[in-house]
């Protein structure tokens, strides 16, 4: 069994992942359950210069669109609202559409690189109370600027210990290592596998045992065959952690990494 937990959908800047490439990819790959975010909520162009507010989508028109793909889809698709800390706040209509859908809602995401909002940032703790109140985690991407800095999430996990958060990347773009020192100081913070080097979550096992890290792609970010290879055609990373993977770990290492801990920490029922 395979359980993704880093899925998107979305048309913006220079992304373009539909709801047939998710469905088609968890079909061919066997991919048995995805949580799902929107992209289309990101606020910033990748130099942090803030997107006109014309281009974009509202935070609740892009949560609506989310849980409609998540109804459609109950036993393939979980939704994850795409949260714009920088240009909105969470408001009533916000609320309800989480309270009349809480059953296709299995977290909430946030992404400090596309908002250039920390996750320790005071306009967050409407989200964390949230998130606290329905039992959601947060899952949050790390790295590529100074707001995005896994250590700005470790404080905001340390902050709210009755929420648990998720470190996407665990430091985009580096070694992994800070990332990998501050995953043991909080029983609240974890790690995915999103373009992190196996290598990385061998010594995450090795270090904290198996229940840290839960598995995670971006899929469809390189086209419908993400799972398969990179945009350059080359094997993806994925294909290491389908395959080579379990015969380095026990298998019920294995078994918590690309299912049991994301089912525990996300609440979906096997």
């Amino acid at each position: 069994m395979i359980i993704d937990t880093h899925v998107h959908i979305g048309k913006v800047l220079k992304f373009n992942m539909t709801r047939e490439d998710v469905l088609y990819s968890i079909d061919k790959y066997g991919i048995d359950f995805s949580l799902v975010s929107n992209i289309d909520g990101v606020e910033c162009f990748p130099n942090g210069i803030k997107i006109p507010k014309f281009l974009l989508k509202s935070q609740n028109r892009i949560f609506r669109e989310t849980i409609e793909f998540a109804k459609s889809n109950p036993d393939k698709i979980g939704a994850m609202p795409w949260l714009k800390p920088l240009t909105e706040k969470i408001d009533d209509e916000f609320i309800k559409l989480l309270d009349d859908n809480k059953k296709y809602v299995y977290g909430m995401k946030i992404h400090p690189f596309q908002s250039r909002v920390s996750p320790d940032d005071e306009r967050l703790e409407l989200a964390y109370d949230i998130a606290k109140n329905y039992k959601l985690p947060v899952v949050s991407h790390t790295g590529g600027c100074k707001e995005a800095d896994s250590e700005r999430l470790y404080n905001a996990a340390k902050k709210h210990p009755d929420v648990d958060f998720v470190m996407v990347h665990m430091d985009l773009g580096t070694d992994n290592k800070k990332a990998l020192d501050l995953l043991g100081k909080l029983p609240n913070l974890y790690g995915d596998t999103t373009w992190v080097p196996v290598k990385t979550t061998l010594e995450a096992i090795k270090r904290y045992g198996s229940e840290k890290i839960v598995f995670g792609s971006d899929s469809p970010i390189d086209g419908k065959d993400t799972y398969l290879h990179n945009k350059y055609g080359q094997r993806s990373l994925y294909q290491e952690y389908f395959n080579e993977f379990r015969d380095m770990v026990s298998e019920s290492d294995y078994e918590n990494i690309m299912y049991k801990n994301a089912a525990r920490i996300f609440n979906i029922k096997l």
